[in-house]
């Protein structure tokens, strides 16, 4: 008796303790949609470098700006990737839009999918509208190796991208031959040429290598601008936000972490609209080559 006993008594708490199991488990299994994951959202930003920068990775440095936007506003999540200009336009193409795209010149075809912002800066502007605004620039300098800038000598003007270091020697008056530009920086400083007209990425080879060099800002022409759009409204409000953390007095501060300058308008500086297309700027390039100097305002705006 004392072992049937026992065995039952065995039994019965097994009994209690597989319902107390189950019990727990419905009481507290996790439901599969929670109201915190309905609320998180993920922004995709592309970046496109379409002319050489200071130093360092402007992706990089947006990922940077994106964990401090994140921290701001709960639920949100920026995925920065860094796209050539050949595969932003092949995957526009093919139907797929980032949330906001960060670029320079020759990217016209985003013109359609970019929505008005509550900025204003020329370069940017489509009409009355304001589609684009920098968060950073560059410039163009003419660099010499003595302080004597009045000497005759040769020019290289510094090639890459789709920025027209032409149109800036052309406001200027000054004549060169275009030239690849690491060798226009090879070039300069081995002597081959007199004078270098480059940008920003010279002044930070100059700096890395050591070398003492003269410069002179050349501010008639600049179109060394990237710019920010908002090319989805899914999350208009999220998009904003991140737009603030970019243009904001601390991100300015910092730029000079990838050797560019806060994006500033004003003075007579003249630039194209970003969203040019391929053909205008080629038909610029063309002016210029050509001494057509007089129909540059055209396609130019004063900033």
């Amino acid at each position: 008796m004392k072992a049937k006993f026992s065995l039952r008594m065995l039994s019965a708490a097994l009994c209690y303790i597989l319902i107390a199991a189950v019990f727990f488990c419905l009481l507290f299994w996790p439901e599969g949609n929670t109201e915190e994951d309905t609320q998180k959202r993920v922004l995709t930003i592309w970046n496109v470098d379409t002319f050489e920068g200071g130093k360092g990775s402007r992706t990089a440095f947006l990922r940077k700006i994106a964990r401090k936007a994140e921290k701001k506003r709960d639920g949100v999540y920026f995925l920065v990737t860094s796209y050539t200009p050949e595969g932003a336009e092949a995957a526009l193409l093919s139907g797929n839009v980032p949330d906001l795209l960060s670029f320079g010149l020759g990217l016209s075809s985003f013109a359609e999918k970019s929505f008005p912002l509550p900025y204003d800066f020329a370069g940017g502007k489509v009409g009355s509208e304001c589609l684009a605004v920098p968060w950073c620039m560059g410039g163009y300098y003419l660099f010499s190796l003595s302080d004597e800038f009045e000497e005759a000598g040769s020019a290289a003007i510094s090639a890459g991208g789709a920025n027209l270091g032409v149109l800036s020697a052309a406001c200027e008056g000054l004549h060169g031959e275009e030239v690849d530009s690491q060798a226009a920086y090879v070039g300069f400083l081995s002597g081959k040429y007199r004078y270098l007209l480059g940008t920003q990425r010279d002044i930070c080879r100059f700096l890395s290598r050591g070398a003492t060099v003269y410069s002179r800002p050349l501010l008639r022409y600049n179109d060394l601008f990237q710019y920010i759009s908002i090319t989805k409204s899914d999350h208009m409000e999220d998009a904003l936000a991140f737009l603030t953390e970019l243009l904001s007095e601390e991100t300015k501060s910092s730029l000079s972490e990838i050797g560019m300058s806060p994006a500033e308008a004003g003075g007579e500086t003249k630039t194209p609209c970003v969203f040019t297309d391929k053909e205008a700027l080629s038909r610029l390039h063309a002016m210029c080559a050509e001494g057509d100097l007089k129909n540059l305002d055209k396609f130019l705006k004063t900033i």
